[in-house]
């Protein structure tokens, strides 16, 4: 490296030291996680309805919701792009249209059924056309680019955040202000917290338009809405090398330093300071109408999870007097086994109390998260896993199938067992027994970075991206797997799945 790549990785928040990490990675390559089994019932995932229920006012703790929302629609929109470029380059193109659920077809024979169709009808009047004079002449080019591009709409630039999701008697309704209607029902205080990452350039967009929402909001409930956004750092972005694992460069001899994926968030999160966390993806909203099993679910796992805190705390406490009790001692250890589903060494019957009560501070006093999980039905994404560590360490974790040897006959055959799925559906606390904020990144296991082989201008680069938000930038954590109802994950991946019954008010 030269001085002005020593000045760019500065200027960039990062440091040298980070950077040859990155280099060491790329060089040792990804380490595969070791699965021991998939979490299954009852004895590593547990029904909700044996959770503490309890502990149902809310008064006394602040809550907050964390919202990743930073990437753009495209991906939405993604088979209406397809069909736009073929019409583009064929006047003459026809839609095909095979009956499915996801076809194009579907998607404008359906289309007035959208709340975004009431934005999309709006941007054609200004420019004199109408759309129900379109759909009846086929003219899809046009209601395309109405729809995606900056002649119009422009969805194919626009976060999922800032597109009409859901309407009903109240009106049209975003995607982040599902987000604040549905926070309102978790909180019993006046003040209602949420925070959204969002991509720089979505900003400025994103604050005028929530100022004009929270208003209506605030009136209805009689409550005060805090809406706080972040981006991705530039700190947390890793380089890109090239095949031989040198420093890839641009064309003007910089280095190129890429996202590091929803990892990064992880330091975002680190920033909140809140009790409860909960954690929930954009897309994975439904109307009010619809969301009463959701609610149901999610107080559940705040009551149940402050029960957690308090019982920790509680024994952490007494601990911390100096106590050796042998009672105390059991009632720690039954409270481990049986409450937060800790693997406790056989060898622990053996040891010293002094030595008990250490292990006891350390495998108490971290960070708490309960994860509902919903049962497997083909959808993508990561799973529930008991996870065997170097030292013979087991664990419970989220784990990716990009983190998985699929070459690997036993572990492919865990993988394939498994019986549930992660929705994204997480409550956390972070504080300590003394209120004060866990450093959240000192429980990331910085081996599980994930190497990716992409293209830049043409030319093949391997990329890395940072240990998962709720996969590897988590896996320290005291975690508990909840079986949630299906009904509780309607996330929006393209657009034709607002036509599904859940994301009907």
């Amino acid at each position: 490296m030269n001085a002005q790549d020593l000045k760019q990785i500065q200027e960039h928040g990062s440091s040298i030291e980070a950077v040859e990490s990155q280099i060491n990675t790329f060089q040792q390559g990804s380490k595969f996680i070791n699965l021991y089994k998939a979490a299954t019932k009852p004895d590593d995932i547990i029904a909700i309805s044996s959770l503490h229920t309890e502990h149902t006012d809310n008064k006394q703790y602040k809550l907050f919701s964390f919202i990743p929302a930073s990437g753009a629609a495209s991906r939405m929109f993604k088979s209406l792009f397809e069909t736009l470029d073929k019409i583009s380059s064929n006047a003459d193109h026809v839609l095909s249209d095979d009956g499915t659920f996801q076809s194009p077809a579907y998607f404008f024979s359906h289309l007035k059924e959208l709340a975004l169709c009431h934005s999309l009808r709006q941007a054609l009047e200004k420019d004199g056309l109408n759309l129900d004079s379109l759909l009846e002449n086929k003219d899809y080019k046009t209601i395309l680019e109405y729809l995606l591009t900056d002649k119009g709409l422009n969805f194919g630039n626009t976060p999922k955040a800032l597109i009409e999701f859901h309407h009903d008697t109240d009106g049209y309704h975003y995607a982040f202000e599902e987000h604040i209607s549905e926070a309102i029902n978790y909180t019993d205080n006046k003040d209602v917290y949420l925070h959204y990452t969002l991509s720089p350039e979505h900003i400025d967009r994103f604050l005028e338009t929530a100022k004009k929402v929270i208003p209506k909001y605030e009136s209805k409930y009689g409550c005060k809405i805090h809406i706080s956004t972040s981006i991705q750092s530039p700190s947390t972005d890793t380089i890109a090398v090239n095949p031989d694992n040198t420093l890839f460069r641009n064309d003007d001899g910089s280095i190129l330093f890429r996202p590091g994926g929803h990892g990064s968030l992880i330091y975002n999160l680190n920033n909140i300071d809140s009790d409860i966390i909960l954690i929930k993806n954009i897309d994975n909203v439904v109307p009010q109408s619809k969301r009463d099993t959701i609610v149901e679910c999610r107080r559940k796992f705040i009551s149940h999870i402050k029960y957690l805190f308090e019982k920790r705390n509680d024994i952490l406490r007494k601990i911390s007097t100096g106590s050796e009790d042998d009672k105390l001692i059991d009632e720690a250890v039954t409270f481990m086994k049986d409450e937060l589903n800790l693997n406790i060494s056989q060898d622990f019957k053996k040891l010293a109390k002094s030595d008990k009560t250490n292990i006891i501070k350390e495998m108490l006093d971290r960070p708490i998260r309960i994860c509902g999980m919903v049962k497997n039905s083909g959808e993508p994404g990561g799973g529930p896993f008991i996870v065997k560590d170097e030292k013979g360490n087991l664990s419970k974790q989220i784990v990716e199938s990009s983190q998985i040897n699929h070459n690997d006959e036993q572990q492919e055959k865990i993988f394939r067992s498994s019986t549930h799925f992660n929705p994204v559906d997480i409550v956390c606390m972070t504080k300590d027994l003394d209120g004060n904020r866990y450093d959240l990144t000192k429980y990331i296991d910085k081996a599980t970075s994930f190497i990716s082989n992409k293209s830049k201008n043409g030319k093949p680069i391997k990329v890395l991206e940072l240990p998962g938000l709720w996969n590897g930038a988590m896996s320290g954590w005291i975690t508990l797997f909840v079986e949630v109802p299906a009904e509780t994950f309607n996330p929006v991946k393209t657009v034709n799945d607002l036509f599904r019954p859940m994301h009907i008010a």
